[in-house]
């Protein structure tokens, strides 16, 4: 005996459960932030402040890298969420590409003024592999938190929301990075900081596409 379409349909949605609703993007931004800010700033205070911030926070160029680097990583890990979202445009992954300029461009002044003060000195390159190792040690657990976090999302745009959560968790250890170690020329800084930055932000593109397409 055939049943009624309502019966059929009646027990199908008899143990379904309300779907909890995602917070809105900017509020997991900031929840993720939050988390970064409290890992980054525990292992500032572990370290404690270099004896010269002071002198360093007084030179222009070094506030608007500083800034800039905090920036970059605060509008990569806003547009990280939004680019998850199929209802949101992709174009919100350029979101963080301005601050990201910025800080380029202030280690670029920042080379030039550093050869106006030390001459050919502040060419010459060095090694710190303690940079690289702070900012791949802190920055590799952050981007992974969050793309788990993003976990349910990213494979409709899986490259690009890894590559922003990078892009989000590198730029905040290099600034606190910068508030302990002592790597004073702007062109070891754009060579040791900028390259683990990339470094970050590449494996995070690399997990985007092996995990998230599956």
């Amino acid at each position: 005996m055939s049943r009624r379409t309502e019966e059929v349909l009646a027990d199908l949605v008899a143990d379904l459960r309300p779907v909890q609703r995602l917070a809105a993007p900017g509020w997991r931004a900031a929840g993720w932030l939050a988390t970064a800010a409290a890992i980054v700033g525990a292992a500032v205070a572990w370290h404690g402040l270099r004896p010269d911030i002071g002198a360093r926070l007084a030179l222009p160029y070094e506030v608007g890298q500083w800034l800039a680097s905090v920036a970059t990583g605060v509008l990569a890990a806003v547009a990280a969420f939004l680019v998850a979202l199929p209802d949101r445009s992709p174009r919100w992954a350029l979101l963080p590409l301005p601050a990201l300029a910025v800080w380029l461009a202030s280690l670029g002044w920042g080379c030039f003024a550093d050869l106006a003060r030390m001459g050919p000195q502040a060419l010459a390159l060095g090694t710190s592999w303690s940079c690289l190792r702070f900012i791949i040690g802190v920055g590799l657990p952050l981007l992974g938190s969050m793309l788990w976090v993003l976990r349910h999302a990213a494979s409709i745009r899986p490259v690009p929301v890894a590559l922003l959560a990078g892009l989000a968790a590198a730029p905040l250890c290099s600034a606190g990075l910068s508030l302990f170690h002592h790597l004073d020329a702007a062109l070891m800084i754009l060579l040791w900081h900028g390259g683990a930055i990339a470094l970050v932000t590449g494996l995070g593109g690399a997990v985007g596409r092996t995990v998230y397409t599956r």
